[in-house]
């Protein structure tokens, strides 16, 4: 008998999924990637070719979800998506992981810090305080990972900052220190929170702390190029930016990122209203946390190759 430990990926095939996968096997545990029936033969190939073992379910099936979560010691979630997943879809991954006496769940949450922030002010984490607060009455342990927001956004598409135009975009304070955390880090960070089953409850984490003003300063070190630092006015003056595009939105739009979520995010980031504090960045004292500079000058060093 293996007393190898697994751990169940959902939405493994996803962009974060397929990375925390790679970083379970990593560690040396097995993972059971947990994907949507008629997902790509090509991306469950990859799956495998990582070492995952593959499990393609119908979500909404609780029975089915039961028995692809059963023997593991952990479910993580890294579904992407509107209501009907983040709140729906997780519910049911949860009740399935709970009944299938998984020990430990943990939420596709991966970012800033919605426990903050009471009211309704960014879809993304909105949909996720819903979720938590059904997973606050779940019979199950859980472990939520807070992030702000991914630093590959700066390689576009991301409003504050333009590659192609040379900008870097504020609301508000140029001074103002915005936080991300690579991809990468979070999935490590992800496999080893899967891993501890001391790690209960919600764990923070933040890569890097930059404002606008040194963004610009850094990719201009870095490229050799000027960027221009771009004044776009007031944190309300972008509200109203954002109820602007809300309105003239086709109200059956089912786009996940549409460029009034992505302005709720600069709001979100600009005013402050979700900081991820304080900070577990120390709970697995070999993790590196990847920096701006870092990332820019591997695109760059890319891009002159």
């Amino acid at each position: 008998m293996s007393n190898i430990t697994t751990i169940v990926v959902a939405g493994a095939a996803g962009n974060l999924g397929g990375r925390i996968v790679k970083s379970i096997i990593k560690e040396g545990a097995a993972v059971r990637a947990l994907v949507r029936t008629g997902t790509a033969k090509n991306k469950c190939e990859m799956l495998r070719k990582a070492g995952a073992s593959v499990v393609e379910a119908d979500f909404h099936d609780l029975k089915q979800i039961v028995k692809a979560c059963a023997g593991a010691s952990c479910v993580v979630s890294a579904l992407a998506g509107l209501r009907d997943v983040i709140v729906d879809t997780q519910q049911i991954l949860c009740e399935g992981s709970a009944e299938a006496s998984v020990p430990r769940f943990i939420p596709s949450d991966f970012c800033a810090d919605y426990t903050k922030w009471p009211q309704y002010e960014n879809r993304t984490l909105d949909l996720r305080r819903d979720f938590s607060r059904n997973l606050d009455k779940a019979v199950i342990a859980s472990t939520s990972i807070l992030n702000g927001a991914f630093l590959d956004l700066l390689l576009g598409p991301f409003p504050a900052f333009n590659l192609e135009a040379l900008t870097v975009t504020y609301w508000g304070d140029p001074d103002y220190k915005l936080e991300f955390t690579k991809l990468d880090d979070i999935a490590a960070f992800t496999a080893l929170a899967s891993l501890d089953a001391s790690a209960v409850g919600t764990l923070r984490i933040v890569g890097e702390r930059i404002s606008a003003r040194e963004l610009a300063a850094v990719a201009q070190e870095v490229s050799g190029k000027r960027f221009k630092l771009i004044d776009a006015g007031s944190i309300n003056k972008l509200s109203d930016t954002i109820s602007r595009l809300q309105l003239a939105a086709n109200p059956d739009d089912r786009e996940l990122y549409p460029d009034w979520q992505l302005m709720m995010y600069m709001r979100t980031m600009f005013s402050g209203s979700a900081e991820v504090r304080p900070l577990d960045n120390d709970r697995y004292p070999n993790l590196h946390w990847t920096s701006a500079r870092e990332l820019l000058e591997a695109r760059f060093a890319a891009v002159a190759r």
